[in-house]
């Protein structure tokens, strides 16, 4: 620890850091000082851009809120926030993807039956959502819990609203027999970001737009299958391709249609016309889940020419 320099800096973090038990915990702190270190000696890091930088940090957590969380809108809009869904639950060919959270979604939301609406907007157009969820092989998956959130016609969401008293745009469903769920909502419109904060400055900077996609939130629990936070996006939107926070995939876009014929209408309890949207959504088993997540580490870490154990599915060193 004496006659630190810019050339042997890291390899000191390293030793003292190694004194952690943790292992996981080790390889991640080992690997993050290793490219924070290579960045500042690559750039040539200035003492006022490191500041400048802690300041806008600094004003990324204090502008977190309850209902307003910038820390998860600057890893949306780095794209950070879409790399750890894709690694932490990966996906075989035929499962619905995954793509980010975002920052407002709430605890808040109330069940509901099937056909319930969940929002109260009179200007939203109204659309039906019809879907099923499935298993792998086809069969239909009964009590998944569904969470379900949008905005209103408006671009916003609930919390968003000074006199924001409760849920409006989110509910929650469980899935029938048949893995069918169904309720009534508003055609989704993109809307910005909240802009007014320090990630929006940054956005600003960079010469980027804040504007998100048509879109509505979908996430999928249940005590066998994985996780899933997904969304639908509709086709066509003006941001589809350039959606802020990387959301977008192709197995995610959607095109609305219409309920045109009356006994679908008179079951459904809306009127012939309506905007619908369907969509089959495929959950995999969190065992089917770990084993492809540590096939894809093994992978990984091959190709880097690492050899390393596995805790659940993730790597830490190989012990000497």
């Amino acid at each position: 620890m004496k006659d630190l320099t810019i050339d042997n800096i890291t390899e000191n973090v390293h030793f003292i850091n190694a004194q952690c038990s943790d292992r996981r915990l080790k390889f991640i702190l080992e690997r993050l000082v290793s490219h924070a270190h290579d960045l500042v000696r690559e750039t040539r890091l200035s003492t006022e851009e490191w500041m400048t930088a802690i300041e806008f940090l600094t004003q990324v957590g204090q502008t977190c809120t309850e209902t307003r969380q910038e820390f998860i809108l600057l890893s949306d809009v780095l794209g950070i926030s879409l790399l750890v869904d894709a690694i932490d639950h990966p996906k075989p060919p035929g499962a619905s993807e995954g793509t980010v959270l975002g920052p407002f979604h709430t605890h808040e939301a109330q069940n509901i039956e099937h056909g319930g609406g969940i929002a109260s907007d009179p200007e939203g157009e109204p659309l039906l959502v019809l879907c099923t969820v499935r298993d792998s092989a086809g069969k239909p998956l009964e009590d998944v819990k569904i969470d379900v959130w949008e905005t209103d016609s408006k671009g916003f969401y609930d919390v968003q609203y000074a006199n924001h008293d409760g849920p409006d745009g989110r509910a929650i469903l469980t899935s029938d027999k048949e893995g069918i769920f169904w309720f009534k909502a508003i055609v989704p419109v993109p809307y910005p970001i909240p802009s007014d904060g320090p990630v929006g400055k940054l956005l600003s900077k960079l010469g980027r737009h804040c504007y998100r996609p048509s879109h509505m939130h979908f996430m999928f629990n249940h005590p066998v299958y994985d996780p899933l936070i997904t969304a639908l996006y509709l086709k066509n939107d003006p941001y589809e391709t350039s959606d802020a926070v990387f959301g977008v995939k192709n197995t995610l876009v959607v095109e609305l249609g219409r309920v045109e014929d009356e006994a679908v209408a008179s079951k459904y309890g809306v009127k012939v016309g309506s905007a619908l949207m369907k969509y089959d959504f495929v959950l995999v088993t969190k065992e089917e889940a770990l084993n492809l997540r540590y096939e894809n580490a093994a992978a990984a870490m091959k190709a880097q020419g690492k050899k390393m154990d596995y805790l659940n599915g993730l790597p830490v060193p190989e012990v000497d």
